[in-house]
């Protein structure tokens, strides 16, 4: 096998998944464009020389359909030679580009390749593309269907987390990442998305509640009861009948924002690198998937990390910092408490809680996000994880060069 390097990792700033949000009058393919032409920029990089570019996107229709990668390959100017792929494996599809791009290299297949995700959540909507998961009763029945806020609050009536539990870790995101780009953590990595004049339209994660304290999430009311009324806490309990009833826990401050953004991350083997004057940041020391069960479907990063783990022959102990996508907050409190972690290991610049979750490019997003911060404290390795919709996970090991 042929060692993977990470040579860059650029992100757009997360912009809010609204009309009125910064990035709302920006198409997806120009978001994951204005990645592509950065990593190229930054790095007097000869697009020729890349094998693949692969982005995640999780709906892929209408704007963002068609093969994404491909129409951003053409439109940020790159060699014609370059291919593009669109994939979906749900919230972990950027950070599955990513171990795709890897495998080639690893594998011998391409010497240099990009891999990345893109979704304009304001432009979209979640679930436009449909699905037999959610639609088709010969697969929703026996998976035990339901939403996935409703699994969210399942995990946290199995696990015994309450209302506070959840708050207060929010509160704590919301901290964490106000004062990462207070201290500007996040300044190698982010890319300010510009209009065609060249103007900035935004240079930070505009989502970002830095004033959420317990009081003000107090006020606010479970997203997914009502969903619950609708029959889907009986199916809930149906799977899992130790229950009375589900203890609905989430809402908007505690769960992860809905906002535009892409991200790419720039792999490749040693030998293109030094031939093309390109630094390795980090090597990828493994990567690994993993199917859960789908009802709770969002326990899966616990297990997935262990595989990852056990693959590259470590322990948690080996890890320095682990970033766990914060689709909601007591997906994070139990894996941090099945794997006995301690929170100051654990998303500590802040995540998609404060940041947001555009779902095809958090993965990527992710890699630059714990890369920089690896550099910052001089520490050497990393796990990414996120948890994804019908029970699975997907786990990513990098260690700093």
């Amino acid at each position: 096998m042929t060692d993977c390097f990470i040579f860059d990792a650029v992100r757009t700033p997360r912009g809010k998944g609204k009309k009125d949000g910064s990035l709302h009058s920006v198409t997806a393919v120009e978001l994951a464009t204005q990645s592509l032409k950065a990593i190229r920029d930054r790095n007097s990089l000869d697009t020729s020389k890349l094998g693949d570019v692969i982005l995640g996107c999780v709906d892929p229709v209408g704007e963002q359909g068609s093969d994404i990668a491909r129409a951003a390959v053409l439109k940020a100017g790159f060699a014609d030679t370059v291919p593009g792929m669109q994939i979906n494996r749900f919230c972990a599809s950027g950070l599955e580009a990513v171990n795709m791009a890897s495998g080639q290299i690893m594998s011998g297949q391409s010497d240099l390749a990009i891999g990345g995700g893109v979704e304009s959540m304001s432009r979209v909507a979640i679930g436009a593309s449909g699905g037999a998961w959610p639609e088709d009763p010969s697969v929703a029945i026996p998976a035990y269907f339901v939403p996935q806020g409703i699994a969210a609050d399942l995990i946290a009536s199995v696990d015994g987390f309450s209302r506070d539990d959840v708050d207060a870790f929010a509160v704590e995101s919301q901290a964490r990442a106000a004062n990462s780009w207070e201290k500007g953590y996040f300044k190698n990595s982010v890319v300010p998305v510009k209009d065609d004049l060249g103007q900035i339209i935004l240079d930070h994660d505009e989502h970002m509640r830095p004033g959420t304290n317990m009081q003000s999430l107090a006020a606010l009311k479970p997203a997914f009861a009502e969903f619950g009324a609708m029959g889907f806490d009986s199916v809930a309990i149906q799977r899992y009948p130790h229950l009375e009833a589900l203890n609905h826990v989430h809402h908007a401050g505690n769960s992860s924002g809905i906002v535009d953004g892409a991200a790419a991350v720039l792999v490749g083997n040693a030998k293109t690198g030094k031939k093309l004057n390109l630094k390795p940041r980090a090597r990828i020391r493994g990567f690994a998937a993993i199917g859960s069960e789908p009802c709770i479907m969002l326990t899966a990063p616990a297990d997935v990390t262990r595989k990852a783990l056990k693959r590259a022959g470590m322990t948690t102990a080996d890890i320095d910092l682990f970033e766990i996508n914060e689709a909601f907050a007591a997906v994070v409190l139990r894996f941090m408490r099945v794997l006995e972690l301690p929170h100051d290991k654990v998303n500590v610049t802040g995540g998609a809680i404060a940041l947001g979750h555009p779902l095809g490019a958090t993965g990527a997003m992710l890699v630059s996000q714990v890369l920089d911060e690896l550099e910052r404290r001089n520490k050497t390795t990393a796990l990414i994880t996120l948890c994804i919709g019908a029970g699975m996970g997907t786990a990513t090991i990098i260690e700093r060069i």
